[in-house]
């Protein structure tokens, strides 16, 4: 799936180079995964993994050499969600834009539903 092709998450420009300059420090083909997983202070957490199989059923996201895998069950809670990668003061990390969380931990790092 390409950026001009609507997609239920999507990557910031930021993120996208990021993920690219992660993505391109690897030895082989990689891409990363990113998956809500049971668990944290709200519930729910985001997982961010490399990977180096997309799987079939895989949502993949390709922006600025940037390629992002969603797994079916996570897509359920990440839907209308934007990956985004926030560089500031306390320090620099990926953040998650979701609007079906109603609400996060003070880290930001889980969420409910």
């Amino acid at each position: 799936m390409n950026a001009e092709t609507a997609s239920p998450v999507t990557v910031s420009e930021r993120a996208a180079r990021r993920i690219a300059e992660i993505l391109g420090a690897e030895p082989g083909p990689a891409m990363l995964r990113v998956a809500v997983t049971g668990g944290g202070c709200s519930g729910f957490q985001y997982n961010f993994a490399l990977d180096d199989t997309k799987l079939e059923d895989d949502l993949v996201i390709e922006r600025a050499g940037a390629v992002v895998l969603v797994d079916p069950v996570s897509l359920d809670f990440l839907a209308g969600a934007e990956i985004d990668f926030v560089d500031d003061l306390i320090g620099a990390a990926f953040k998650v834009n979701n609007p079906n969380a109603t609400s996060s931990c003070g880290c930001g790092t889980s969420f409910s539903v």
